[in-house]
């Protein structure tokens, strides 16, 4: 289930083979069918002799150690890894409990069927694989959703209401159609195939995050200023400031579910090091190991963002007593990134949809943190699927200095 295993022993317990660092626990008794005991910890083994070295004072219904014959335990580096390590032993130990257990709730999106005759788009927590490419988000709460999709609507015709349309002429229609904010299918205002029309382009315009509608805003203002219109050109300038805008009241995970890829880079418990996650349609795999060693970090301050050694820069001649570290080559580096995203590919297992459902809740609840609280970094793969290495490499970088720099402030206090 964790990756340690030791054997115990409440007669002659060996404390020093356990690490006083953070991680996951599990704790086995003789029965082989009994549940294990899973919990994580900061410090594995403060918490593991608070619960099996008994006091004299301490109740006999909480003496575990007569009961404990077997202790797994994995060390991690970040809350996240912390949280996915957690979920996947309480997933192989307890199955779908594991859910109720870690008070998983599936995240928000938004969702446009478009295999309805008259789509609409409306807030939801189910997510199945066969709508991956209907379901946007995740949304850090249904407020957040509610409030996008609101204001989203507003640039488009498309119908707000929640029935099941069967289009009748007689029918009066509502208060968007007399607002002339809806079609008005409801009752034939427009033909079927105007409203398939104005369905697509509100659903390009969700799964490219606006831009569909942006570049088309762009290119109607250009050509309108090239004939001095300038009356319109102002008035599509300011559509386009409206709706970009709204475009940035959203984070950059709220995305088409199909194309919500990217790799999660995070610090590790081992040194030089980091550990990459890879999100794969909202379903998570790993940990990677990325050595970092070699690697010339950016300095932030100096405005420098290269990660390889200048042609023109000079060696510092290091001490004899100070080991010297051989910098890795650009094709090092990116030998080794490869590797570990292979790694992970062959990892990634398909998953089923309450899985992907507690998966995306692991990276909703990590992500939509305050960005002051939120340890690590995920870079997003591009619209074709391809990884920005660049990118990712910078951010290896930052997520590891950031880690050297926490680890040496707990050390001084």
């Amino acid at each position: 289930m964790l990756p340690h295993s030791l054997p115990f022993d409440a007669a002659h317990p060996d404390w020093s083979a356990i690490p006083a660092q953070a991680g996951v626990f599990a704790l086995f008794g003789a029965d082989e069918h009994a549940e294990p005991y899973i919990s994580r910890t900061p410090n594995l083994k403060r918490r593991l002799r608070r619960l099996l070295d008994p006091r004299p004072d301490q109740s006999k219904r909480l003496r575990l150690a007569e009961r404990v014959v077997r202790i797994e335990y994995a060390l991690t580096g970040s809350d996240f890894e912390l949280l996915l390590r957690l979920y996947d032993a309480n997933f192989a130990a307890f199955g779908e409990r594991a859910r109720k257990r870690l008070h998983l709730r599936p995240p928000v999106f938004l969702r446009m069927a478009m295999e309805n005759a008259y789509p609409r788009v409306y807030v939801t927590n189910r997510v199945t694989k066969s709508a991956a490419n209907d379901l946007f988000g995740p949304f850090p709460s249904r407020v957040a959703a509610e409030k996008y999709a609101d204001e989203m609507l507003n640039f488009f015709l498309l119908r707000r209401c929640t029935d099941d349309l069967n289009p009748d002429p007689s029918f009066p229609g509502c208060i968007y159609s007399e607002m002339k904010k809806c079609m008005a299918p409801c009752f034939k205002g427009c033909t079927d195939e105007r409203y398939a029309e104005e369905s697509r382009a509100v659903h390009d315009f969700l799964a490219t995050r606006g831009e569909s509608l942006m570049q088309s805003l762009k290119a109607e203002r250009d050509k309108a200023s090239e004939e001095m219109e300038f009356e319109r050109a102002a008035e599509l300038h300011a559509r386009l400031t409206k709706v970009e805008a709204v475009v940035g009241m959203i984070s950059p995970a709220v995305r088409p579910l199909a194309q919500l890829s990217g790799v999660i880079v995070q610090a590790v418990a081992e040194p030089d090091q980091v550990a990459l996650f890879l999100l794969s349609g909202g379903q998570l795999s790993g940990p990677a190991f990325y050595s970092v060693a070699g690697m010339r970090h950016p300095n932030e301050q100096s405005g420098s963002s290269s990660l390889f050694a200048h042609p023109t820069m000079l060696e510092p001649v290091p001490l004899m007593e100070t080991p010297v570290v051989e910098a890795a080559s650009k094709d090092e580096l990116e030998r080794r990134l490869d590797a570990a995203l292979a790694q992970l590919g062959s990892e990634r297992k398909s998953a089923k949809a309450g899985q992907l459902s507690d998966h995306l809740c692991l990276f909703s609840r990590w992500y939509h943190r305050p960005q002051t609280k939120r340890v690590g970094e995920v870079c997003f793969l591009e619209p074709d699927g391809t990884v920005p290495v660049k990118a990712l490499l910078r951010m290896i970088s930052r997520v590891y200095q950031k880690s050297v720099s926490i680890t040496a402030e707990r050390v001084e206090a």
